[in-house]
């Protein structure tokens, strides 16, 4: 009963952590031009009613994409640094060191891979894609 209830408390806290940020993956080259994944977590602060918020961030414009089922862009940098917030579909990013990751709906990337050897973006579902870019100053 003890094992029980100490795993509930354990599974509860974790949940709470998790709540309490948002998961980012940061895509960035190293010094030898090599892109690399990274977690990050943007840390939520309780704000009473109105919910838990970040700490704001500078932005400089916002970008709506959609694109098409084939979608399957070999080695290439993004063209800023940029969050993407993809909206639906799923996609498979592969460094420049061989690292694939999926990624789905209403997961956060943050893109400073513009230099360097870039990434690849590929579609993994037969179905056009939206997400929103935001490009930082």
């Amino acid at each position: 009963m003890f094992y029980q209830s100490h795993l509930i408390k354990e599974l509860f806290a974790e949940s709470l952590i998790i709540m309490d940020k948002f998961k980012v993956t940061r895509v960035y080259s190293d010094s030898n031009g090599e892109s690399h994944f990274e977690e990050m977590d943007v840390p939520l602060h309780d704000q009473g009613m109105i919910g838990r918020l970040s700490e704001g961030i500078p932005a400089q414009e916002i970008i709506f994409r959609e694109v098409e089922p084939g979608y399957d862009w070999s080695f290439h940098n993004a063209p800023a640094r940029q969050y993407i917030i993809l909206l639906d579909g799923e996609i498979e990013i592969e460094t420049s060191l061989g690292d694939k990751r999926r990624f789905g709906a209403g997961e956060i990337l943050l893109m400073e891979d513009t230099t360097g050897k870039g990434h690849k973006t590929r579609n993994i579902l037969a179905q056009k894609r939206k997400s929103v870019f935001i490009t930082l100053p």
